[in-house]
Order: C-alpha cells, then structure tokens, then sequence
C-alpha cells in the first residue's frame, strides 16, 4: 500500500509546485507576475518540483510520478507490471488533488484574473503552435530524453545515494530549457490529465474549456518516447 500512497502525494506536491509557480508567475496580482526571470523561473521551478518529492518519497515507491516512465520501466523489465495500474490510477489521482489544491491556493487570483487562457496554462500543457504530429513527436522526444537519461544514471559508477536524483533535477531543467517552448514539455501523462480534469471540476470564474481535443497528446506522445527509450536502453550491450 504504501508505494500507491507515495505516488499519490508524490505527484499531488510535483503539481501543486508546478502548477504553483506558473499561477505564481502568470497571475496579474501576483507579487511574481512579470518578473524578468518568468521563464527560467518556471523551468527551474519544475524540475524543483520533481526533486523535493522524490527525496521524500523515493525511497517508498521509486519516485516514478509519471505514467510513461512507470510504462517504461515495466518494458525495460525493472518493474513489475502488475503494479502499472495502481501506479497510473495513483498518479493521476494526486496530479488532480495537485491542482485542486493550486486553485485553492490561488483562487482569489484566478476570480480576478481576465484571460482565460493564463488560467488553463497554470493547470496543463498546450502547443505554442497546434499541428498534432508535430506535438506527438516533440513530447515523445522530450519523453525519451527523460527515460533515457534516468535508466542512464545506472551506468555512473559508484553514485552516492540520493545523487540520482538530483540528476533527474538536472534532466528536467535540461529538458524545458531546450525543448519546452513546443508544448509546455508535459513528458507525463499525469502531470497534464490531472490538473486538467481539476480546471475542469473546479469552479473557477470566468474559465474556458479545458482543451479535451490536444489532451491525448500529452498522453500518447509521453508513452510512445518512454517506451522507445526503455527498448532502446535494453538493445545497447552495457556490459
């Protein structure tokens, strides 16, 4: 029970940081809105919000908080697949109550804020220019990066414990920072679905529509380049 329950907290606290700082950058009565540093502040502030639950909860679950990585580590042989869908199910659920728990924090912002669209952005992903394949294609990409780079940790000889993740902080950073702008580098399905099923449940004024028709992109694109990564990883002799 105990590594559901982790991955259930582990991806609420992932997106109550996540999502936090985009609301905290991108609402109008923010004390952080307009910084010079927006940019970097979120991508910073993303991969913090994969470190610090990880440190928490790796010991406990493995700190997958991602169904594509989860997928890819049962592909890759070093997790078992009967406990894939407790895993998805849990990640899912404490992305929602993540950004359920952001709109909490910040509802008074969002009912005063004008433009729907900022609100929808502090919850999920969407493309900065919307042509399906091409989404599919950068999220599978950024997707591989991840999984690729964490089963590569394996192959640092001696690692002190702990270091890998921090890594994976470093993975992340890496990621937004060069790939980010395509799509709001999702690279987990949870991380999307969640918080976007809580824009849609949560009664926030003056809301759009939650975007169903791109949410399948940051889906299937996640789980396609983690899965590559994972088979990919195995066909390289490392020995």
């Amino acid at each position: 029970m105990l590594p559901y329950i982790a991955e259930f907290l582990g991806t609420a606290l992932l997106i109550l940081l996540g999502g936090g700082v985009c609301a905290n950058v991108n609402l109008r009565k923010s004390g952080m809105h307009n910084s010079n540093s927006g940019v970097v502040l979120i991508t910073i502030a993303w991969g913090l919000a994969v470190l610090l639950p990880a440190f928490i909860f790796g010991k406990a679950s493995g700190a997958h908080f991602n169904p594509a990585l989860t997928i890819a580590l049962a592909v890759q042989g070093s997790f078992a697949w009967s406990m894939v869908p407790g895993y998805i199910i849990c990640q899912i659920a404490g992305g929602f109550a993540g950004g359920c728990l952001v709109f909490a924090v910040f509802r008074d912002h969002f009912n005063d804020h004008d433009d729907p669209n900022t609100k929808l952005g502090c919850f999920c992903t969407a493309p900065s220019i919307r042509h399906y394949s091409q989404n599919v294609l950068s999220e599978a990409v950024g997707t591989f990066v991840l999984v690729f780079a964490i089963l590569g940790i394996n192959q640092v000889p001696n690692i002190a414990g702990g270091l890998n993740y921090l890594l994976v902080f470093g993975i992340i950073v890496s990621i937004g920072m060069s790939l980010g702008g395509l799509t709001g580098y999702a690279i987990n399905p949870a991380r999307d679905l969640g918080p976007r099923l809580a824009h849609f449940c949560m009664p926030i004024h003056n809301k759009r529509d939650s975007d169903w028709g791109y949410a399948w992109v940051p889906i299937v694109g996640p789980i396609i380049g983690g899965i590559v990564a994972a088979l990919v990883y195995n066909a390289i002799p490392w020995n």
